[in-house]
């Protein structure tokens, strides 16, 4: 059977599925066993174009769409936003720093990207939409009625590949690296290089160097740095946040991007196992049921302690991290402090 008729059935079979189970993208592509990276690029000739990289070119680009709706997920938690993509750069790391759409991008994880327009009952929808190797979604671009569709097409046009083949090839997911046990780590010298700490983003330099895994290493933290709280953390922060206007800090990322939110919140709604952010300009769709360990996590700065709520899965992977809202030269929040300290801890 060639690759074409392959891809085709595939398409055939994930809107099939799509129809009949009522089900989005990603479940549907896993309902027949492909990536939606796959999904996608069987797609091509009907709904996708493939884009040809540079792809911190193409963001550099996503400007001149206006005010679209940016998408960041893992496998529990969905991070949406509303805005314009302004104070571009890149560097080792992809920076876009603006009051609505605030990224983080690690563009060595981006191998594939696509142009999508899909009918649906609310008209036409416009996305660019980029995978990693393994077919995972790193980000999605979604225009709204009042993007520019003109620069879409002007964007697509500039960045559209000469293989417009269907189908992609993708690679397995690499294991995750093998846990160090605890009597192999300094234990004491990663204690006192946490308290020696001047910035938030000094942690994952400092887990690097220690070979430490992440929940390993608040495991390991000094005294009163870590400690567990319930799993319905999240749920009782967002309510807590809402109902107090205190304004937070929410990042939600995968490999290949973070994606932030800065700001109060005020519509929280919980729906079967999911807790839901459902503001104008933010939306979070976060699986309560996948949260394996929650902690209360307190990391020294130049600017005083920076106190954070942390959410893992079953794998130990982040699933989102949530701090008062802060500036560099600030003091966290006290609002932000009151908030966390109800949070009940893990007996």
């Amino acid at each position: 059977m060639n690759q074409l008729s392959t891809s085709e059935q595939q398409y055939q079979a994930f809107h099939i599925a799509k129809k009949e189970q009522k089900l989005r993208n990603r479940e549907a592509a896993q309902a027949i066993g492909i990536s939606e990276g796959q999904a996608i690029a069987n797609a091509i000739g009907h709904e996708a174009i493939r884009l040809n990289g540079p792809f911190n070119e193409i963001i550099a680009d996503v400007p001149k769409l206006g005010r679209v709706m940016a998408l960041t997920r893992n496998e529990s938690t969905v991070h949406e936003k509303l805005g314009t993509y302004e104070n571009i750069s890149y560097d080792h790391v992809g920076l876009v720093v603006g009051p609505d759409i605030d990224l983080r991008i690690f563009y060595s994880q981006w191998k594939h990207g696509y142009a999508v327009s899909e009918e649906s009952e609310k008209g036409t929808q416009r996305s660019l939409q980029f995978y990693d190797a393994t077919g995972t979604a790193i980000h999605k671009i979604h225009l709204k009625d009042f993007s520019n569709v003109e620069g879409w097409h002007e964007l697509v046009e500039k960045y559209r590949s000469d293989d417009q083949t269907p189908g992609q090839q993708i690679e397995a997911a690499k294991p995750a690296p093998a846990v160090k046990p605890d009597s192999e780590i300094d234990a004491a010298g990663f204690a006192s290089a946490w308290l020696a700490m001047k910035d938030t983003h000094d942690f994952f330099m400092l887990l690097r160097k220690f070979g430490v895994a992440r929940t390993q290493g608040l495991r390991l933290a000094p005294e009163g740095h870590a400690y567990k709280v319930l799993n319905n953390a999240t749920k009782l922060m967002l309510e807590a946040a809402a109902a107090d206007g205190t304004s937070i800090m929410c990042f939600v990322g995968n490999p290949g991007n973070i994606q932030i939110h800065t700001g109060p919140i005020k519509n929280v709604k919980e729906m079967g196992p999911w807790i839901n952010v459902l503001d104008e300009s933010f939306n979070l769709h976060l699986r309560t049921d996948l949260i394996v360990e929650s902690w209360v996590v307190k990391k020294p700065t130049e600017d005083g302690t920076v106190t954070s709520l942390e959410v893992f899965d079953q794998h130990g992977e982040i699933m989102a991290q949530f701090f008062g809202e802060r500036k560099p030269g600030k003091t966290e929040l006290e609002a932000w402090r009151n908030i966390v300290a109800q949070l009940p801890a893990l007996a």
